[in-house]
């Protein structure tokens, strides 16, 4: 393997002035129109306790209402690897959080008046290990 040269002063001062204002790439996204509501938020519950999950989603709702985002991909796996079954205080399917998390808000008033919707998300977007949240437009 050879080893790359070292640039020079000249070159980097060069690319820096570049990177600044690139005139010759294309910007597919100049012309678009630009929604005031986001599309989508994604987040990944995976590793949160039940208890950390739902402060979370609750922080999460807010600031996408807040952010005007549409809908909301909690990612939160399918519990195949939960040990709550382990435990015979717990709910086999509340211990996961992809059980947890919608009953949370459901029972949640202050949540459920910012929702529209909760299902399971579509398989391209994760399947029976995601929710997706469909928010109001207040």
């Amino acid at each position: 393997m050879t080893k790359k040269k070292d640039l020079s002063r000249e070159d980097v001062k060069v690319w820096e002035e570049y990177t600044k204002n690139p005139t010759d790439v294309y910007d597919k996204e100049r012309g678009l129109k630009v929604s005031k509501r986001s599309k989508r938020f994604k987040f990944d519950l995976h590793g949160f306790s039940l208890e950390e999950a739902n402060i979370k989603v609750k922080e999460l709702i807010f600031s996408c209402i807040t952010n005007n985002y549409r809908e909301i991909l909690f990612i939160t796996g399918k519990g195949i690897h939960s040990t709550n079954d382990q435990n015979i205080y717990s709910s086999k399917d509340l211990g996961k959080l992809k059980f947890s998390v919608p009953e949370f808000i459901k029972s949640n008033q202050e949540l459920t008046r910012l929702i529209i919707s909760i299902e399971e998300a579509d398989i391209k977007d994760g399947g029976e290990g995601a929710i997706l949240i469909k928010l109001k437009n207040l």
